[in-house]
């Protein structure tokens, strides 16, 4: 999962304006990188400009997916991610950071500000914490947390299968098994390996 850049822009009447940005390019090469930063941009005004108002939507283009919410006030953001990058997160974190940037930057200086300049500081803190989105976000943390639970309790029960011989010795042991438990085990055990493919 890679996040590459976080974009508010503000839809004007006449033209889409980038506020304020910020980029991880380290992935690219040397050369890539200004043109990668202009494809971004370009990209970023063109979805703002074909969304509505109070609207969010997801583009793919090519490797990457423009993550875009325009508000009421028409000022929008655009998150560009790869494909595996989980989009509620995405739309989670544009509606903090507009909402934060509304707060920080007057509405009425939105129209006027010149490419990319605005008075905000924080894209860039946001991009690096929410690289790792289990990290930012704490419902993918949680869900992180059960899945990696399920791995270890599947893990356990699996290694507990493949030790055939240590668990027919434990069910011989056994004083919590009744005799007739004990040989309905043994005989389910015979009727199971006989149909074992190897």
């Amino acid at each position: 999962m890679k996040l590459f850049s976080i974009v508010v822009l503000y839809k004007g009447p006449t033209k889409v304006t980038i506020l304020k940005s910020a980029s991880d390019l380290s992935s690219f090469g040397y050369f890539q990188k200004s043109s990668v930063q202009e494809f971004m941009n370009f990209t970023s005004k063109i979805v703002v400009e074909r969304t509505q108002q109070k609207m969010r939507a997801s583009v793919k283009e090519q490797d990457y997916i423009f993550h875009v919410m325009c508000k009421e006030s028409n000022l929008s953001g655009v998150i560009i991610s790869d494909g595996d990058y989980p989009p509620r997160v995405s739309f989670t974190l544009l509606n903090k950071i507009l909402d934060e940037f509304a707060s920080a930057v007057s509405p009425s200086t939105w129209g006027t500000v010149k490419e990319n300049s605005a008075n905000y500081q924080g894209l860039e803190s946001y991009l690096s914490k929410y690289q790792n989105p289990s990290e930012a976000d704490p419902m993918m943390k949680i869900q992180k947390d059960l899945d990696d639970t399920k791995v270890i309790m599947h893990d356990t029960i699996e290694s507990m299968l493949t030790r055939g011989e240590k668990l027919d010795d434990l069910v011989a042991k056994s004083d919590d098994l009744s005799a007739q438990s004990k040989t309905f085990y043994k005989t389910a055990r015979k009727t199971n390996s006989c149909c074992v493919i190897q």
